[in-house]
């Protein structure tokens, strides 16, 4: 019960000498305030596409938290006035403020608070294993990344000693959690954790303008990992549809020369602005840059907006392809809507075997397989981070067998005649975890294998009995 109701509740069993009476008004205060807290939204003080920020704006998505982004805040401006110190003495963001009119301030504690119980860890071991991957993200990656990534964009000067040393830490990061995601879907216990959410997105910058496909390829477990979070449905909904690099961005002298030009523009009119009696619209704006003494990296601003061209929109890589009479939506939709026995002899009547192609995908750690709901997570994982291949392919993987002795295997349909995750850098994350067999069409024994994997029934090549299955449409 919060202050006000209590008050109220003080207030009024003054009045109420029955205790059946005090007993209605306290579930009525109760209800009242329970009501209130549901419609009552915490607020998060922050500028667009702050990093920081997309910790606890992930974590609320997952746990159901509901938060309002303050209106109106210009970094700047609106944390350094009196209102916003009075409230948060140092000014920095994000900042935000609960229901009941609580401050919380640093990145790390407002996710922490907006988790639920499963982000922050169930036992007392997975709750200090989370702490210690925050600590990790902020100690480890956060200062490297920071190096690396703001010369290249203009936001800091650029040292190359300091950039070469910020490379060397970066790469032994990711050695380092490369390592521990070997054998792992996540970094703590079985299920998404905070853990998680903070370590993606304090590695978003570097995915974004500096990991190119080279770069990111000795680190296959992490991309894995790595994708896994930013495709979540959750995460999309706060930072959408995230980009690899294609290539890592260069150094540019005249970008920081334009941060300092802006910085000092800023400066002039600030001075100019104590002669006017009233600023415009338009040059508060104006003002609301990177200045030229950047000492902390938890006061900048994100500047990679301004300091990038907009990126040509990416090439779909079926587009050379020639078309085909098979429509695989068509598909997909009359495989959704009606019961197998019409749905596979549908395919075979509609599919095109110059044009279209059909694979057996067979993990090849079966013997490292231990719960089916973590061998589940290994299918639904692939399938997030190949989210932009369904367009062009369809499949239905199964799991065979029970705990401790189970198998993955599936059918893949995609169009043109070879392994199509050549095709892009943002496909080669999982593939090469599977063995790859191509299948002739107009064999009886693919159109058997077509028919049990789409129906989920049958044994794996051992016997084992299906189990449960997943479809990528």
């Amino acid at each position: 019960m919060c202050t006000y109701c209590m008050n109220i509740f003080v207030f009024g069993t003054s009045f109420l000498k029955s205790t059946i009476r005090r007993f209605i008004l306290i579930i009525l205060i109760s209800m009242y305030c329970n009501v209130m807290q549901c419609y009552a939204k915490c607020i998060l003080y922050t500028y667009p596409e702050n990093f920081r920020a997309y910790k606890a704006l992930v974590a609320a998505q997952f746990s159901g938290t509901q938060i309002k982004i303050a209106d109106d805040f210009v970094f700047g401006e609106t944390n350094k006035s009196e209102a916003f110190l009075k409230k948060f003495p140092l000014g920095k963001v994000p900042a935000f403020e609960t229901r009941d009119g609580k401050y919380i301030t640093e990145s790390n504690a407002i996710a922490y608070y907006v988790a639920n119980d499963q982000l922050r860890g169930k036992t007392e071991i997975e709750r200090a294993l989370v702490i210690q991957w925050l600590g990790f993200a902020d100690s480890e990656i956060l200062p490297a990344s920071c190096a690396w990534v703001f010369p290249l964009l203009g936001i800091m000067p650029y040292h190359k000693q300091t950039v070469e040393h910020a490379k060397e830490d970066i790469f032994k990061v990711l050695t380092a959690l490369n390592s521990h995601l070997l054998t792992r879907t996540y970094l703590v216990g079985e299920r998404l954790t905070l853990a998680d959410i903070c370590v993606a997105m304090t590695l978003l910058h570097l995915y974004q303008y500096i990991l190119e496909p080279e770069l990111r390829k000795p680190y296959q477990n992490v991309n894995r990992w790595f994708q896994t979070v930013i495709y979540q449905p959750e995460s999309i909904a706060v930072i959408g549809a995230f980009k690899l690099a294609d290539k890592t961005i260069e150094y540019d002298p005249k970008k920081f020369a334009e941060t300092l030009g802006k910085s000092s523009k800023k400066e002039k009119k600030e001075k100019e602005s104590k002669k006017e009696t009233k600023e415009t619209k338009e040059s508060k704006k104006e003002s609301k840059v990177v200045t030229d003494k950047i000492t902390a990296v938890e006061d900048e601003a994100d500047a990679t907006e301004e300091a990038l061209a907009a990126e040509p929109k990416k090439k779909n890589p079926f587009a050379s392809m020639p078309k085909s009479s098979f429509d695989l939506e068509d598909f997909k939709r009359f495989y959704s809507n009606e019961d197998e026995s019409k749905s596979i002899p549908y395919f075979w009547q509609k599919f095109d075997p110059e044009n279209y192609s059909i694979w057996l995908s067979e993990y090849k750690y079966n013997n490292e397989l231990t719960k089916v709901f973590m061998s589940c997570n290994l299918i639904s994982g692939m399938y997030q981070r190949l989210d932009s291949l369904r367009k062009g392919a369809f499949a239905s993987c199964c799991i065979f067998g029970e705990d401790n002795d189970n198998t993955i295997s599936g059918i893949w349909v995609w169009r043109g005649q070879d392994l199509v995750f050549a095709l892009s850098p943002d496909w080669q994350v999982d593939f090469e975890s599977y063995s790859w067999t191509k299948l002739d069409a107009s064999k009886e024994e693919t159109k058997t294998l077509v028919e049990q994997y789409f129906s989920w029934v049958g044994t794996d090549k051992e016997g084992r009995k299906f189990n449960q299955g997943k479809v990528f449409k």
